[in-house]
């Protein structure tokens, strides 16, 4: 018998028992990997170590705490949801509230907040209570335009005053420097809807010149006012002139008269991106909107000063009745009394349309919108309470959209709209497996890297040692919505792990009560204080 070295022989005995001591915390193991490029996958093993992935490739035998079987699995970066309104599950009083199941369910590691110019100047203060509070997934903050004019100006239809402006310029730029990813605005909606252009870019360059993006629920989606081209100019204006990145949240042709403009829509961003200008946008795939009574019907002058003016003019009849033939020119454009859902919980009118209701109190579909409303200030509520899904796209609008290798996947998830709970499934069972309008390489990619790519996300959005570890594992057949419109809270299902930095905050569809999300904000940047 040959003898061996003693060392070879020492390491022989040791072999099987440091083979078995665990090196990282998890290997998902064996499992169709996309790593959030745009590209193709590899099958092999995702390890993390702490809060971080440390290998992507084939399998190596790495020894684990934690082995997750992903044999027959997609393993994805967590998705990362361009364009949410968590705040009744994030700043809930309910711990497991807080975890912010609708999103973790689908597969959601990653949202961003603040939109639609709703995001609070106060970044830091806001970070801080989130973070003592524990949520189970990341945000990304934005200031919002709307909260900053209403800090300032009210609810008021004028302009600010020169000081006025300052102040308003000043809650921007601190809010930059407290880590806001950019300026957020909703033009559409009152008050901000009273700000002309000039005020909107000045405001925006204080965003600007700190590195920061304008996300915009634009002036006009369908032609309430200056228009869908009209609006898109406009917002690639306010970028141009303040010198930023332009990104068009939840973009879309929305109503009759605007249906079938996706293609002209899409030439205008086209155009100023081959002009050199940083234009994005995002999307979620429904064919209803989510908005409220007041927002989709009521004319924008009506709520000069607030809802109580509104409801002041609602009581005034020569106002009154001003009011309803724009109202009814509205609904048309929404496409009719049938068009619009009324979601709002526990409310008489819960799961009916506008037009069964109108029978139901033998009323005109107006007169019962404005019964809504009353009902609704009786019982102290503002009317972004009293929400709707109208139904006002077209499937061929909404793919060519989705086709555009610059839109990235959003939920705009709001109460009581199935997005909130359902959209990233929806998107994969309907646009990648049953229609086939994209690619699942290309469903990961704009769901994932592209999004952290376009919001500078630091390390996110890809399966790349040294990233931060938001990782999803999902079944490649059962990963599939459940709300829907008339069951909107419905938790989707088919996610066999989701890890947020690294901790496993979902397995088979449940939480695990690991509250590991963070908020994420920007490094300081530049014309900061010290």
């Amino acid at each position: 018998m040959k003898h061996l070295p003693l060392i070879a022989l020492l390491a022989g005995l040791a072999g099987p028992a440091v083979a078995m001591a665990p090196t990282v915390d998890v290997v998902i193991r064996g499992g169709t990997v996309y790593t959030g490029a745009d590209s193709g996958p590899l099958t092999g093993d995702v390890e993390i170590a702490g809060d971080r992935i440390v290998y992507v490739g084939p399998s190596r035998g790495t020894p684990a705490a934690q082995v997750i079987d992903a044999r027959g699995q997609i393993v994805a970066p967590g998705f990362i949801d361009a364009h949410t309104h968590p705040d009744s599950y994030i700043r809930s009083e309910d711990a497991k509230e807080r975890l912010n199941l609708p999103w973790l369910a689908q597969g959601v590691s990653t949202i961003v907040i603040g939109v639609d110019g709703y995001g609070t100047p106060d970044v830091a203060d806001d970070a801080r209570k989130l973070t003592a509070a524990g949520i189970g997934t990341n945000v990304a903050p934005f200031v919002g335009f709307g909260a900053v004019r209403g800090r300032v100006l009210g609810q008021d239809d004028r302009a600010p005053s020169a000081s006025e402006l300052a102040r308003e310029k000043a809650l921007v730029a601190k809010a930059m420097c407290e880590g806001a990813y950019g300026l957020s605005t909703g033009l559409f909606y009152a008050p901000q809807s009273f700000a002309k252009t000039d005020e909107v870019v000045a405001v925006a360059r204080e965003a600007a010149i700190r590195g920061g993006m304008y996300d915009t629920h634009q002036r006009d989606e369908s032609n309430y006012t200056i228009g869908l081209i009209g609006s898109t100019k406009e917002a690639i204006e306010i970028g141009r002139q303040a010198g930023m990145p332009v990104h068009f949240a939840h973009l879309k042709a929305l109503g009759v008269d605007v249906q079938g403009k996706a293609p002209e829509l899409i030439a205008v961003i086209e155009a100023a991106r081959k002009a050199g200008q940083n234009v994005t946008a995002d999307q979620y795939p429904w064919l209803a909107s989510g908005s409220s009574v007041d927002a989709a019907l009521v004319p924008r002058w009506a709520n000069d000063g607030g809802y109580p003016k509104l409801i002041a003019r609602l009581n005034d009849p020569a106002t009154l009745a001003k009011i309803k033939v724009e109202m009814t020119e509205n609904l048309r454009r929404r496409g009719g009394r049938e068009s619009i859902l009324l979601t709002s919980a526990n409310m008489p009118w819960t799961g009916t349309t506008l037009g069964q209701m109108a029978t139901q109190w033998n009323l005109d579909p107006i007169d019962a919108a404005i019964r809504i409303l009353r009902v609704a200030d009786a019982k102290g509520k503002e009317p972004a309470g009293v929400s709707v899904a109208s139904f006002n796209m077209i499937d061929a609008d909404v793919d060519r959209i989705m086709q555009q290798p610059w839109v990235v996947t959003s939920s705009d998830g709001s109460n009581g709209h199935p997005r909130q709970y359902a959209t990233f499934p929806r998107k994969y069972q309907t646009y990648v497996r049953e229609r086939k309008v994209i690619a699942l390489k290309d469903f990961i990619h704009r769901s994932t890297g592209l999004t952290a790519d376009m919001y500078r996300m630091d390390r996110r959005g890809y399966l790349k040692p040294g990233y931060y570890a938001d990782v999803v594992v999902f079944d490649s057949v059962g990963y599939a919505p459940r709300a829907d419109y008339v069951n909107p809270r419905v938790p989707s299902v088919g996610v066999k792990a989701l890890f947020v930095n690294g901790k496993l905050a979902l397995r088979d569809s449940a939480t695990t009560g690991a509250a590991a999300g963070r908020v994420l904000l920007r490094p300081t940047p530049k014309h900061c204080p010290a």
